[in-house]
């Protein structure tokens, strides 16, 4: 199993952190694990994606030109990434900001309305968790265990106590995730 994954939208959206703790979670499920991430000077509102490798195998290179999955937070990376998922491939995308819908019919398209939900149940800091929690419905490359020990090693210990807020938004996150083309 090798699983390679762009997560891009806004800085300040958690894009980094969902890497980082996918990555994390890979890492204590003893996967071979590759974490890039690529962003702008600006603390929130430029743009942040990262590159994560979960594999079974020694990873080559961190460095994708295509990707198995991409997650996608913001119209610009939209633009950029939908054109590089692999053909049979899968884009998560949630909803808020997207103004031109992905439109390719050789991909899985999933849509998680993960923005809207965590306003809804007043988490909007959970607002990732909730997409990675779509993502692990349809790709569980880890188990719900070890996603609880990447929250428990990527939070600050200052943060633990938030660490059921953000696995309930997971589950919820498994549970609003809906096709929008979904191939045989």
């Amino acid at each position: 199993m090798t699983e390679e994954i762009i997560i891009a939208g806004f800085g300040g959206q958690g894009v980094l952190s969902m890497g980082k703790i996918l990555a994390y979670s890979g890492v204590m499920e003893d996967k071979e694990v590759s974490w890039m991430p690529s962003y702008g000077p600006e603390m929130r509102g430029g743009t942040a994606n990262v590159t994560v490798i979960v594999s079974d195998e020694r990873i080559s290179s961190p460095i994708l030109s295509s990707y198995d999955t991409a997650i996608i937070l913001n119209q610009q990376s939209m633009d950029k990434f939908e054109p590089m998922v692999k053909p049979g491939g899968l884009l998560i995308y949630d909803g808020n900001g997207i103004t031109r819908h992905p439109e390719r019919k050789d991909i899985n398209i999933f849509r998680v309305d993960a923005a809207d939900e965590a306003a809804k149940i007043g988490l909007s800091k959970v607002f990732n968790m909730i997409v990675l929690g779509g993502f692990l419905k349809l790709k569980p490359i880890v188990g719900s265990e070890f996603i609880h020990k990447g929250l428990q090693k990527s939070l600050p210990k200052r943060h633990h106590a938030l660490i059921p807020d953000n696995e309930r938004a997971i589950n919820r996150g498994k549970e609003i995730i809906f096709p929008v083309n979904q191939l045989n």
